[in-house]
């Protein structure tokens, strides 16, 4: 994701508010911005759909307030929430903890403060985009092998030479040589090193990452060119 796909809604009653606030971010090129001047009418709109950085007040006219809009992005992860207010209650404070928000900002807003925050998650969106698409990437790559070579890239991943791996899965070292061969060109990885950080990256996303595998990993890729 870059810039360009991470559209930012603001939700900001105030117009003078809300024109400031649109200025100092869609002078980006290439970056969309929209506002909008109650929850209502972001509701209507659609534009959760599309959604990626969310700025709005905590207060709101009409039926959609701060708690009604968190309510509706709930477990979102391509949402990153901001609320702005003043004189909240505790009851309202927690709310917005549990409603997950990324961070509440005082109002009124301060323009200057909105572009560096807004700066920094259109960056951190960025990143996520990035490491996503390295993700599936990896998954694709990986999905073609055979269950017999996933076995042979985990013995890899986990420091083994041929004769170790042959040992282990008792085939001979030619067997073991043929299946490292065939992972190479059905991963099109051009190292060893280059195949073992595709695993590491899909291991890690499916969360079956156990403590000390970065090290692991991290000491068979060094290990590799005596693979």
């Amino acid at each position: 994701m870059s810039e360009r796909g991470a559209p930012i809604h603001l939700i900001l009653p105030d117009a003078v508010e809300r024109a400031a606030c649109f200025r100092t971010l869609a002078d980006r090129p290439g970056r969309i911005v929209r506002s909008f001047a109650s929850g209502d009418a972001w509701v209507e709109a659609g534009a959760d759909a599309d959604c990626a950085i969310l700025l709005f007040h905590w207060r709101q006219p009409g039926g959609a307030g701060g708690e009604a809009l968190l309510g509706r992005i709930a477990g979102r992860s391509d949402i990153t929430a901001f609320v702005a207010a003043s004189r909240l209650t505790i009851e309202e404070s927690r709310a917005i903890l549990r409603g997950g928000a990324h961070d509440l900002l005082p109002a009124p807003l301060d323009p200057r403060l909105v572009r560096r925050t807004i700066d920094g998650a259109v960056a951190d969106w960025a990143a996520r985009g990035a490491a996503l698409a390295r993700r599936r990437e990896a998954e694709t790559r990986l999905a073609a092998l055979t269950p017999r070579e996933r076995d042979i890239l985990d013995a890899l991943a986990a420091g083994l030479g041929n004769k170790a791996i042959a040992r282990r899965l008792d085939l001979s070292p030619r067997t073991v040589e043929v299946h490292r061969a065939n992972i190479m060109r059905r991963t099109d990885a051009g190292s060893v090193a280059e195949l073992l950080r595709l695993a590491f990256i899909a291991e890690l996303a499916t969360n079956n990452l156990q403590y000390g595998a970065t090290a692991r990993f991290g000491a068979a890729i060094e290990a590799s060119p005596r693979l």
